[in-house]
């Protein structure tokens, strides 16, 4: 070999050294970024991975809390549905009270006592019209407070008003039984309810 065959042969060894080198530093370029873009992918894959699993957990307890709150729902209308059927049925009880002397004679007295002024219109069911007449026939002190009684259509009780108009007393079942359900109804819920009633 001659002396420029030697040299061709030292830079074809040369250049297919740095050839290889340059291929050797690619490849391991290569290998370092696509382990890095496989990190990345896992990465992004965890990210949203874990983006879903927080979205189905707050899904999970959006969901939850609305079943609680349509639940909560439920049992106030079924605890209210139960507590307006005791209402009425106090009322039909109230109606079929109607009709007692005793209970007229003593709204009556009742009412007479709180007006204090003068004669009195006397309201009353039909029913306790026809009793509160015959005690009137009875009682000639208790009829000197009345002007007149007016049958009303109402439960029962008595309604007294002033001859003007201007001084009213209502002592029906209904005026008593609304003044009397705000304190009541409290102890009837915990009464029936007695768990968790608000």
């Amino acid at each position: 070999m001659t002396g420029m065959g030697k040299i061709g042969d030292a830079i074809r060894d040369r250049v297919k050294a740095e050839a290889d080198q340059i291929l050797e530093e690619a490849r391991a370029k290569a290998g370092q970024e696509i382990e890095q873009a496989k990190k990345q992918y896992q990465a992004r894959a965890e990210d949203e991975k874990n983006s879903m699993l927080q979205h189905a957990r707050e899904e999970a307890i959006r969901i939850e809390a609305q079943a609680k709150v349509q639940a909560r729902q439920e049992l106030s209308r079924a605890k209210a549905d139960v507590i307006n059927d005791i209402i009425d049925r106090v009322k039909k009880d109230l109606e079929a009270t109607s009709g007692n002397e005793t209970s007229v004679e003593n709204l009556l007295r009742e009412a007479l006592n709180s007006a204090s002024t003068g004669k009195m219109k006397v309201y009353l069911s039909p029913k306790d019209a026809k009793l509160a007449r015959k005690l009137l026939d009875r009682d000639k002190e208790l009829a000197s407070q009345i002007v007149e009684i007016r049958e009303f259509d109402f439960r029962g009780g008595v309604i007294v008003e002033d001859k003007e108009g201007k001084i009213r007393i209502d002592n029906s079942y209904e005026t008593r039984l609304e003044m009397l359900l705000p304190r009541m109804l409290p102890e009837i819920g915990r009464e029936l309810f007695p768990i968790n009633w608000s």
